[in-house]
């Protein structure tokens, strides 16, 4: 991974380092130059990689995926965190499986491909963030009873103890999920912070590599 895109470590509370000493965020920072809408339709040579990534998860291998080290790593996690990967699927089973029912890999806006073949290319799933909306280094910790998930009026409530991604002024997503909807990108959003979960079994270079892949998608002018 060249050094314009190394990623930083984000920030654990105390409890996370005890008790899962092997979890870790990883974190970059992207300009976005590609023109246009980030959610609306891909440019031809994104669109391009997304086909040939559909190409790669047929019969046997959309089958066998949840057995590959990556994709197991995930799933052996999910259950220690008291998650089951059969009902809440891991992020690469969820996609491919999506390409199974759908016979490919559909288009869902310029930010959304970029972060699919990422996941589709290395296994580990990345997330974006609004950096605009950020209040410090994102990390992780457990929730708060009742806390906000996300700084908007209607914020859902969250249960104690739920493994979150947060900022210095609250949750911007549950571990796994998607951000909530004022840390989102929007359309015109320039200035993203994205993240990739590490679990134990997977590798800081696939990490990295999803990471990179990402940032230099969105980077090209």
């Amino acid at each position: 991974m060249s050094s314009a895109h190394a990623p930083t470590v984000g920030w654990r509370s105390p409890e996370v380092e005890a008790e899962l000493p092997q979890l870790r965020l990883l974190i970059a920072e992207v300009e976005v130059a590609r023109a246009g809408s980030l959610v609306g339709v891909s440019p031809p040579d994104v669109l391009d990689r997304l086909r040939e990534r559909s190409s790669r998860f047929r019969g046997a291998r959309a089958v066998s995926i949840r057995r590959e080290p990556v994709p197991a790593a995930y799933r052996v996690f999910y259950r220690h965190i008291g998650l089951d990967p059969d009902i809440e699927r891991t992020p690469i089973e969820a996609i491919v499986l999506e390409r199974m029912l759908r016979g490919g890999f559909l288009s869902g806006g310029l930010l959304a491909d970029v972060l699919l073949i990422a996941l589709a290319d290395t296994g580990v799933p990345v997330w974006a963030l609004d950096s605009e909306t950020l209040d410090g280094q994102p990390g992780i910790r457990p929730s708060d009873e009742g806390e906000p998930l996300g700084r908007a009026r209607a914020a859902l409530p969250l249960p104690h103890a739920r493994l979150v991604v947060a900022d210095a002024a609250g949750a911007l997503a549950l571990l796994f999920g998607e951000p909530a909807a004022p840390h989102a990108p929007r359309a015109r959003s320039r200035r993203l912070t994205l993240y990739a979960v590490q679990v134990p079994g997977v590798p800081t270079l696939f990490c990295e590599e999803a990471l990179w892949s990402a940032c230099a998608a969105l980077e090209v002018g």
